[in-house]
């Protein structure tokens, strides 16, 4: 048997009044979801345990049934491992975003969503003027980039900005949780304000103005923690191998210490202009090698963020058409049966324009299962599921059945 997650991150929503009151995943046309649905079974599933922020780092080590409690060490030093960055003892990494900021206000997380090559130029730029000492900057993908500090303390209260558009700045800077972390949030605070006034100046920055896009005019350091212990995959369910499609680093991180390979797709990109026909191609022919893959598309959680409807609903079609209809169909030239699970991480709700930590749906389709008598795959469908209610690592052990 092999096993395939598709997982659309933010998928989920809450009914829209300009939707007819239906979310985005009832409105959009997903005849092969539904059609996995119709013939799998489905549920929901808590992705996000008490007392943790609902952040796709959380959502996805989740959905691969990790102890958050006993491995979770912040964002930053999963995207660490992505991108080959090794964080030494006595280090803190954390996910550093470039971000606008208007007026003094967060107007969005990703600076207008910059290009790769913009934000690399930007990041080598903030190494040369303010890295080198107890700081270090990593260049990732788009506006998603690393910050290493030395012997930072990460007992600190950092808001991730995705979470904050529109709200003043300077009412969301890094706190300290105990005394100790004093200077930790201190010098972080203060490579903020320093990123404000070099910023502006830069070459990159005045040509986006003159193109009338959002400059990257701050950095926004946030998710803090060391390396973590993770133990793998492998170690932890028995498959043999496996393998993560994702454009995003975060994403192929979690990877990197689970134990799956990470197989790079030309063109994607994390956007709703993301290569869907080559991340389906991908995961076929990976499947061909490894037991497990996990296809991550970001797509609609960008959508989300960005309150934008009809481009969310337009992301879960492509999803639907371009990624999961091209996979069901050339699953039998595999040579062994594919299960395939489909499921978000955590809602992003336009409304909100941030994750919440609501339950998702998922649905997981195994030739010859029995279905249940779930009709089409959506929020509210699910909860009629053979399932149930799912929490923890269920949903994973379910699918490794």
């Amino acid at each position: 048997m092999k096993y395939l997650i598709v997982l659309g991150d933010g998928m989920a929503d809450e009914p829209i009044p300009e939707l007819g009151n239906r979310t985005p995943l009832q409105a959009a046309k997903t005849p092969v979801m539904d059609w996995l649905a119709a013939n799998g079974r489905c549920g929901q599933l808590d992705t996000v345990p008490k007392g943790f922020h609902p952040g796709s780092e959380i959502a996805n080590m989740s959905v691969l049934g990790y102890d958050l409690n006993q491995v979770f060490e912040g964002r930053g030093s999963l995207e660490a491992a992505s991108m080959g960055v090794n964080i030494e003892p006595g280090e803190m990494a954390m996910r550093c975003n470039l971000i606008c900021i208007k007026n003094g206000i967060i107007k969005n997380h990703s600076a207008g969503h910059i290009s790769n090559e913009e934000a690399d130029e930007l990041i080598r730029f903030l190494q040369k003027e303010l890295g080198g000492n107890d700081v270090n900057f990593f260049s990732g993908v788009s506006y998603r980039h690393l910050l290493k500090l030395k012997n930072g303390d990460k007992r600190i209260d950092c808001t991730p900005p995705h979470d904050v558009p529109g709200t003043a700045f300077a009412s969301v800077m890094i706190k300290a949780e105990v005394p100790e972390a004093e200077k930790t949030a201190e010098r972080l605070n203060e490579l903020i304000l320093l990123s404000q006034k070099i910023l502006p100046n830069h070459p990159v920055n005045l040509k986006r103005v003159q193109q009338g896009k959002d400059m990257a005019n701050s950095i926004w350091p946030w998710s803090p923690g060391y390396k973590p212990k993770m133990e793998t995959l492998q170690q932890r369910y028995g498959i043999q191998s496996g393998a993560v499609i994702s454009a995003v680093d975060l994403i192929k991180g979690i990877g990197v210490y689970a134990g799956l390979e990470i197989i790079e797709v030309e063109g994607a990109t994390g956007l709703y202009t993301t290569n869907y026909e080559g991340k389906a191609d991908a995961a076929l022919t990976a499947l061909k090698k490894h037991d497990f893959v996990y296809l991550h598309i970001e797509a609609s959680d960008e959508a989300g963020h960005e309150g934008d409807v009809d481009l969310k609903v337009k992301t879960i079609e492509y999803l639907d058409h371009r990624v999961l209809k091209r996979i069901v169909e050339k699953a039998g030239d595999l040579g062994e049966p594919l299960t395939i699970a489909v499921l978000p991480d955590h809602p992003t709700p336009c409304r909100l324009r941030t994750h919440t930590a609501a339950p998702v749906p998922f649905l997981i389709y195994r030739p010859g299962i029995t279905p249940d008598n779930v009709p089409v795959y959506d929020e509210f469908s699910v909860k009629n599921g053979f399932y149930g209610h799912l929490s923890h690592d269920e949903f994973i052990k379910e699918l490794f059945k």
